[in-house]
């Protein structure tokens, strides 16, 4: 009998407990949307790469996307496209939490030694000023801005590593 007494007060317990949990966590709740909001990011962040890697290996399919108002070489469109793999990939680290504001911006630094990926960052001005000035990307696209504009007014010093103040988280 006190076995009996005893499993069903466990068995009420855990009852209980997978309730609260359900409630807490389960279905409808922050929790599970901030979950499925998490892995929808990481889903259209591989399908960016995805389609981005198909239209580098494919001339036919990057003149699908070409909007950057130039006329661009095959070969120029492909690295543009791979300088745009290179951005938002610094972009996705810093959102993950993977990198701080600080380690972005040591980051952005040496992406833009690249005379290329300069090129693409001012071919892309007008698609960073058509974001939500409100959005993360939107403020970490004037971040690099600032930088990029600071690093080209200090084009002529060897000590690129220290152009610009990072900002404090």
């Amino acid at each position: 009998m006190c076995r009996t007494v005893v499993a069903a007060a466990v068995g009420g317990l855990a009852g209980g407990t997978a309730t609260h949990l359900w409630h807490r966590f389960g279905p409808g709740t922050k929790w599970a949307s901030e979950e499925r909001r998490r892995l929808a990011r990481a889903h259209q962040q591989r399908m960016h790469w995805e389609l981005l890697s198909k239209a580098i290996d494919d001339p036919d399919l990057a003149v699908v996307i070409d909007n950057y108002g130039l006329d661009l070489t095959p070969q120029k469109r492909r690295q543009y496209m791979y300088a745009n793999l290179w951005y938002i990939n610094a972009f996705h680290l810093y959102e993950a939490g993977l990198l701080d504001l600080k380690e972005l911006f040591g980051h952005l630094r040496e992406l833009f030694q690249s005379p290329l990926i300069c090129e693409y960052w001012e071919a892309t001005r007008p698609h960073r000023a058509a974001l939500d000035p409100a959005s993360t990307e939107a403020e970490i696209g004037r971040m690099a801005e600032e930088l990029f504009q600071e690093m080209a007014a200090a084009a002529d010093t060897e000590e690129w590593w220290v152009v610009g103040e990072p900002p404090s988280d």
